[in-house]
């Protein structure tokens, strides 16, 4: 019998990863959490409270309210997609926008935010059989996977494929709008003090500008067996 293993995925800012950790979660029926989306739920909290007034938040009213955001995930039965519920209420389409976007990575730079948010995390994954995506899994959250992977893609390809997203939800961006945001994104993903986005020393890099979706899975695939087997 195979083990159980976790399998930490971090990468740039719209590289795919959360695509590429969903699929895997699903064919290998390991639980998918959604890192990313557990600090754009903390963003929409903020935002639908008014701790944030244009670019500037409120970090004390904030450090208030932190222990009263509960985020959980549930299968929706049908599309066999997890989504993100925020206090009870299901947040996955709020969450995606351009404006939740825009204001993410300050959230996601604060420390007792992280600290907050890693707890859960760590909580999720005791039992193994998960599949964990976002920026510091590997290195923070799980500095003991079985299996660390690091996605990049062009910032071309990235803002091709964001646009290309928000465009299929009805939202008005452009090419250079989006850009712009993942240039500041990545900016401050990997140079904040707690949890920066960095590649773990163990982990494989997976370069998938240029890959299909069926080579990618491949790729994944071939990994999740090699390691499941040690």
């Amino acid at each position: 019998m195979m083990k159980k293993i976790t399998i930490a995925i971090d990468g740039y800012s719209s590289c795919g990863k959360s695509t590429m950790a969903k699929d895997l979660a699903r064919r290998v029926a390991y639980t998918y959490i959604d890192s990313g989306a557990m600090y754009r739920a903390v963003t929409l909290y903020a935002m639908q409270t008014g701790l944030f007034e244009g670019d500037n938040l409120d970090l004390e009213g904030l450090k208030r309210a932190v222990p009263n955001i509960r985020i959980t995930f549930a299968v929706n039965p049908a599309t066999g997609c997890s989504e993100t519920y925020l206090n009870g209420q299901n947040v996955e389409q709020q969450i995606r926008t351009m404006a939740v976007s825009d204001k993410v990575s300050p959230i996601a730079a604060v420390g007792f935010v992280r600290e907050a948010m890693v707890r859960q995390q760590q909580t999720f994954g005791r039992d193994k059989g998960i599949v964990m995506d976002g920026r510091d899994v590997g290195t923070v959250v799980f500095p003991d996977a079985e299996l660390k992977i690091f996605v990049t893609a062009s910032p071309e390809i990235r803002a091709k494929r964001r646009l290309t997203e928000l465009q299929r939800k009805g939202e008005s961006a452009t090419f250079e709008e989006v850009l712009h945001n993942l240039a500041k994104r990545d900016h401050i993903d990997s140079t904040r003090k707690d949890g920066p986005l960095r590649q773990a020393a163990d982990a494989v890099v997976i370069d998938n500008s240029d890959l299909t979706i069926d080579e990618q899975n491949s790729i994944l695939q071939g990994l999740f067996e090699e390691r499941t087997r040690q």
